[in-house]
């Protein structure tokens, strides 16, 4: 048998470059693989309208924000969440840990609140963390789940219980 090998050195070229072609195949996949991951473990923030009187929100009056149930801030100013889309990887965090609610009943959820609202919904869908940080900052009374590393000085970053994004125990950490 060792013979046979011996006379083909061409099958043993043919049997490295087949090994080669799987390490690329398996390195490509786990890199694709932690890229994913690490898209749907993002550190979210809570970030507010410049105008707005919010510095602080409590985690049960921010699932009142993100279910409708608040429709003015003490100032009087209206409330506007806007957020990504329920069905984006970045957002499962978020749906797990304020609404408690799979996608399909959050997506009702927003469907719901802004029933009859067409001139002011009550939630906002953002295409990007970009677009939602503009609409964060052009509207009196928003407030806004994005990022936090899609802040910028348009916006104020709003503690939540008490914590800003990244101390430790922050709600919205992504790990």
């Amino acid at each position: 048998m060792t013979k046979i090998l011996e006379n083909r050195p061409v099958d043993r070229l043919a049997f490295r470059g087949a090994s080669v072609f799987c390490r690329r195949i398996i390195s490509t996949s786990l890199f694709v693989a932690l890229t994913v991951s690490l898209a749907a473990a993002r550190d979210l923030a809570v970030v507010s309208n410049k105008a707005n009187s919010v510095a602080t929100i409590s985690v049960a009056d921010l699932v009142k924000v993100c279910k409708a149930q608040t429709n003015r801030w003490p100032d009087g100013k209206p409330v506007t969440l806007i957020m990504r889309a329920p069905s984006a990887p970045e957002m499962k965090l978020f749906l797990e840990k304020v609404y408690e609610l799979p996608e399909a009943q959050v997506q009702d959820l927003i469907a719901t609140a802004n029933h009859g609202r067409a001139n002011h919904p009550a939630i906002m869908i953002a295409d990007s963390d970009e677009e939602l940080v503009n609409k964060v900052a052009s509207i009196p009374g928003a407030v806004g789940i994005v990022d936090v590393y899609a802040i910028n000085s348009s916006v104020a970053v709003v503690k939540l219980a008490g914590k800003l994004p990244l101390e430790p125990g922050y709600l919205l950490h992504g790990n």
